[in-house]
């Protein structure tokens, strides 16, 4: 869980409510019943209590504040390694004056005492996090599936300096230069493709 949780902590703190929780729902959904499901509930249900705040869906984020403070209160201040008694503290605020938002930011994720940003996360989290930037901003999803799994083949074949990490790393840290790394990312992942396409089946009997 630790590449989803720190994933999705640096795509909150950049800005990107909606997004954040992309990072931890596979995770989250695939878990049983116990700590770990009600922390990544209620961070789920605390950024989706901020972004209605910020769009002044005022009963939206009241009622996802009250339920999400009821999912992380049975949980220590700092369970793995976030702030959850700041989160805490704030839904609680933020259920009694949702436009609150209006007068000040959310509280920032911290994770180990560091409120972690984009250029913060290795590659594994930078993978989920290009992902589920490139959903929320509108980029083809497909597309950096692929890129994913050709980086991770080539880091598993040694190659540090692959191509598709550099644009993944790229496109996650450097916001104003999304769209470009993005094109330049389908050109790669486009002769790939055909580079593979071109070998697959010339050792199979006809």
């Amino acid at each position: 869980m630790d590449a989803e949780l720190r994933a999705g902590i640096a795509v909150y703190n950049e800005g990107h409510y909606h997004a954040a929780h992309d990072a931890w729902e596979a995770h989250w959904l695939d878990l049983d019943d116990g700590d770990d499901e009600r922390f990544l509930h209620g961070l789920i249900q605390f950024t989706a209590a901020v972004y209605h705040a910020r769009t002044r869906n005022w009963s939206g984020a009241t009622g996802l504040a009250e339920s999400a403070g009821e999912y992380l209160a049975p949980l220590p201040t700092d369970y793995r390694g976030v702030n959850v008694g700041e989160v805490r503290d704030y839904l609680a605020a933020l259920r009694r004056d949702p436009a609150r938002i209006e007068r000040g930011p959310a509280p920032a994720l911290t994770y180990e005492d560091e409120p972690l940003g984009l250029t913060d996360l290795d590659f594994d989290a930078t993978a989920i996090a290009a992902e589920v930037l490139a959903e929320d901003l509108g980029y083809d999803e497909a597309l950096f599936e692929q890129a994913v799994r050709y980086a991770r083949a080539d880091l598993a074949e040694g190659d540090e300096g692959s191509q598709f990490v550099t644009f993944l790393l790229d496109f996650v840290r450097d916001p104003d230069s999304r769209a470009i790394v993005a094109q330049r990312l389908s050109e790669h992942v486009d002769r790939r493709d055909h580079r593979e396409s071109d070998v697959d089946g010339l050792f199979d009997e006809g």
